[in-house]
């Protein structure tokens, strides 16, 4: 093939393929609901029941900004860590976590009244249906509050944690 017959070819190849080049680039998790839950990025300090060092924790916004990914230490042998995402589809967010534990907690869940709550059910040692409910909320001195319910046999709310995140 002569040099300019090529070359008109790979030009006319690049001219077609630079709208979908254009999309491949552009940063698709940028609408005001993925920055729903930024206030809880950062690297943590967790405290637990009577201000009680539980563990720390770091939350990164990662994979083009589309995804917040959760890592909790307890420096005890515990950890875990969970990736979040908004489900553009579905309008909620989602939550997986896993931890050292063997726990697959799966959660959904938006902004309720200025805090992100996130539901789901799963089953308790004993192999009995319960639900969990976790709510984050952001608050004024900076700091962030993680209270998470579980329902117990009956069906009644119990607090499984009640943290605070303080930045380090």
């Amino acid at each position: 093939m002569p040099l300019k017959i090529y070359l008109a070819a790979a030009i006319g190849a690049i001219i077609l393929l630079l709208p979908i080049l254009g999309r491949a680039q552009t940063a698709p998790c940028v609408s005001p609901e993925y920055l729903q839950f930024d206030f809880w990025i950062g690297d943590w300090i967790v405290y637990g029941q009577k201000g009680k060092f539980a563990g720390t924790n770091r939350i990164q916004r990662e994979y083009g900004g589309c995804v917040l990914h959760e890592r909790y230490d307890t420096g005890k042998g515990y950890s875990g860590e969970s990736l979040n995402t908004y489900d553009a589809s579905r309008k909620v967010w989602h939550q997986t976590w896993v931890d050292t534990s063997g726990t697959l907690l799966l959660l959904d869940g938006g902004i309720k009244d200025g805090k992100m709550v996130l539901e789901g059910s799963g089953v308790d040692a004993s192999g009995h249906p319960i639900k969990h409910r976790i709510t984050w909320s952001s608050n004024a001195d900076g700091t962030v509050r993680q209270f998470w319910e579980s329902t117990d046999v009956k069906g009644n709310w119990t607090v499984a944690f009640d943290g605070k995140y303080t930045r380090k």
